[in-house]
């Protein structure tokens, strides 16, 4: 008995969705069918059915409503009346959109401000090398011999003579002369 009052319900959801249809005759044969087996054996249906066919037929006896002369005129000269926008007014974005991003401008301007600072896993700030390198070359105010300054290698290139032997007249340190 359970089963039968749960396929009711499914199929009083169907019928109520193919009511209108039914009677405005748009209803495909399918649906046809099964309002008419439905309504047959349901009354509630059979009594929403009848409050829409009396609901349409009070309306197909109401005249229909024609819009006055005039009315496509004060529509044409209130569209015509409205403030037109010159010619760029396109490029000017909403109020809103303007104030938006100039506030996330700022905020983005205000947090570039700080410099994030790497910490590694025992909680202190993490320089790298290369990190301690630039913050020494940001403060030397010359960055263009930068490269000069951190290859310099100039002395290290020039040939070192051989060492001279030693001879005697340089260790008397008497200038070679004998008294």
């Amino acid at each position: 008995m359970k089963g039968m009052l749960n396929s009711e319900k499914v199929d009083c959801q169907k019928v109520s969705g193919a009511l209108i249809p039914y009677l405005d005759g748009r209803a495909t044969v399918n649906e046809q069918t099964l309002v008419e087996s439905h309504v047959a054996v349901c009354a509630a249906c059979r009594t929403r059915l009848q409050e829409f066919s009396r609901l349409f037929g009070v309306l197909d006896e109401l005249p229909p409503m024609q819009p006055s002369p005039s009315f496509d005129a004060r529509v044409r000269q209130r569209i015509s009346d409205e403030p037109r926008s010159s010619w760029f007014g396109w490029l000017l974005p909403a109020p809103r959109l303007a104030f938006s991003l100039a506030v996330l401008l700022g905020l983005f301007t205000w947090m570039g401000k700080f410099q994030a600072t790497p910490v590694d896993n025992t909680g202190t700030t993490a320089t790298t090398q290369s990190e301690q390198d630039f913050r020494a070359i940001r403060d030397l105010g010359v960055l263009e011999n930068y490269d000069v300054l951190q290859g310099f290698d100039a002395l290290s290139e020039l040939p070192v003579p051989p060492p001279k032997p030693a001879t005697d007249d340089q260790d008397n340190g008497d200038g070679g002369g004998q008294l």
